[in-house]
């Protein structure tokens, strides 16, 4: 399914292999919550996949990329905690996407992005779905 959409939304894709049920589970383990059906999913046809503007991230990706938001001391410095939010994907220009984590839990589907300039948290979609066809569409700029 998400190839099908990403290549009808997208010229050109780069896929990756699948993620392992192992890669996925790491993801949980590390933030200890379980992450979306619709992440699940993507992942397991494409661990990571490159895009006209957005780079979905592999699953190591998504948790290098949360660990060093949450632990530098540079990141802490100068943002909000990332603590309530996984990024998933960024948007090449240093933003980048999440589901909101609220009571130690992804507990809805929706779509923000960080603005890494003002450090501002804005909902842009309620599905991952939804997000990959607003963006391919231009409904969705950052």
């Amino acid at each position: 399914m998400w190839k099908n959409l990403i290549n009808k939304v997208s010229d050109e894709p780069a896929f990756n292999q699948p993620a392992t049920q192992e890669q996925l589970k790491e993801i949980n383990d590390r933030f200890n919550l379980e992450i979306t059906n619709e992440l699940v999913n993507l992942l397991k046809e494409s661990n990571g996949v490159e895009t006209e503007g957005a780079r979905f991230w592999s699953s190591n990706e998504i948790i290098e990329e949360n660990i060093e938001r949450r632990t530098l001391e540079v990141y802490k410095d100068s943002y909000m905690s990332f603590d309530s939010l996984l990024f998933f994907a960024d948007a090449g220009n240093g933003d980048f996407f999440a589901f909101s984590i609220i009571n130690g839990d992804i507990q809805k589907d929706d779509i923000y992005v960080w603005n890494h300039e003002d450090d501002s948290r804005t909902w842009i979609a309620p599905s991952l779905e939804d997000f990959l066809v607003w963006w391919s569409e231009g409904e969705i700029s950052i």
